[in-house]
């Protein structure tokens, strides 16, 4: 990991620190900002989130959607959770900490915007760190690149049906213009500009010019993330300041949702045998989340100042210690996990027998 990976969680809260204080003593430069807009669309901000997705995009290969079939049981699991039960399981956590337990003690008026801004975090599967997560648990690479391919293609089409869908039941007027619009500008384009960049780097020199490009651009991309992470903190400084239980609150559905889902995707590919190379980045991709997008879909929707920006940005908070986490547990177990699918490769070979 570089050095802004493996202190992202240090870095955000940094710009936690600059961003308050900035919109504190400049709120005129921070309403300047929010009002250049053009179809409920932040220009600025536009930019900052072009700067950290296509870099990401770039790394993506569609054509490893042809060695689904190598790994089929490990992408299928991935999938069932990543589209299947990560979004819901995660509305239902919000309901019933944000919505229910955790009410008193938030602002009454940003309760739904908080759920609507969990839910979005949780309907995008991560697409760049995984590969950091995949090499630190001695992943599978190949399967790791087909999964996160099948991943993008499918986000393109079920992105935003599921959020959609999930804001309704949480009783939230779902912008479907704008939602869409955030499909496209965030998912569609970036992805379409990112493989012709990749193309025409390959072109000119191969894949080890695509990998020189892409550590060039990775701090690009994560300037542009702490960046417009200091703008949204710039807009919800008084709030945080005022409420600074807010976070904390927030941050625990994300934390339950990521070690449940995690440790469902792990227990399901070692029921079916898959091999612990695959298993790891398995359970690693279906609990972490793409949350440049989240950010960057949350801000179209609800805005700046909104408490649906606020929950994505609690997100990119916690994203780092906890993956990591997941990552140690999973290393820590594999002797454990190998003894299960052995017993279960050793019946399988005696039943065919």
């Amino acid at each position: 990991m570089s050095i802004f990976e493996r202190y992202l969680t240090l870095w955000v809260a940094l710009c936690i620190v600059a961003g308050v204080a900035l919109g504190h003593f400049l709120p005129g430069v921070f309403h300047t900002i929010g009002s250049a807009e053009v179809a409920q669309v932040n220009l600025p901000v536009a930019v900052l989130i072009w700067l950290m997705i296509i870099p990401m995009l770039v790394r993506i290969d569609f054509a490893a959607l042809g060695q689904v079939k190598e790994h089929w049981r490990g992408v299928g699991v991935t999938l069932f959770i990543n589209w299947a039960v990560k979004p819901f399981s995660m509305a239902a956590l919000g309901w019933l900490f944000i919505g229910y337990l955790f009410a008193p003690y938030l602002p009454a008026d940003q309760i739904t915007s908080y759920i609507a801004g969990l839910i979005i975090l949780a309907a995008a599967p991560c697409t760049a760190m995984v590969f950091v997560w995949s090499n630190l648990s001695d992943g599978e690479p190949h399967f790791t690149l087909s999964q996160v391919a099948v991943n993008d293609a499918i986000m393109v089409f079920a992105f935003a049906p599921i959020v959609g869908l999930l804001l309704g039941l949480s009783a939230i007027t779902v912008p479907w213009e704008t939602l869409f619009l955030s499909v496209v500008l965030y998912i569609v384009v970036p992805t379409i500009i990112a493989q012709i960049l990749r193309r025409w780097l390959i072109a000119n020199g191969g894949l080890p010019t695509v990998e020189a490009a892409l550590k060039r651009l990775g701090p690009v991309s994560l300037v542009a993330l702490l960046t417009t992470l200091v703008l949204l903190f710039g807009f919800q400084g008084e709030q945080i300041v005022a409420q600074p239980l807010v976070i904390a609150l927030l941050a625990v559905p994300i934390l339950i949702q990521v070690y449940f889902n995690s440790g469902l995707a792990y227990l399901l590919n070692r029921t079916f045998g898959v091999a612990h190379c695959v298993a790891a980045p398995s359970a690693l991709i279906g609990a972490s989340n793409f949350f440049e997008l989240a950010v960057a879909t949350a801000i179209v929707l609800f805005g700046f100042e909104s408490g649906a920006a606020l929950a994505t940005v609690v997100g990119v908070l916690v994203e780092v210690p906890v993956m990591l986490s997941v990552v140690r547990i999973v290393n820590a177990s594999k002797g454990w996990y190998e003894s299960g699918t052995a017993v279960r490769r050793r019946v399988a070979r005696s039943a065919a027998e």
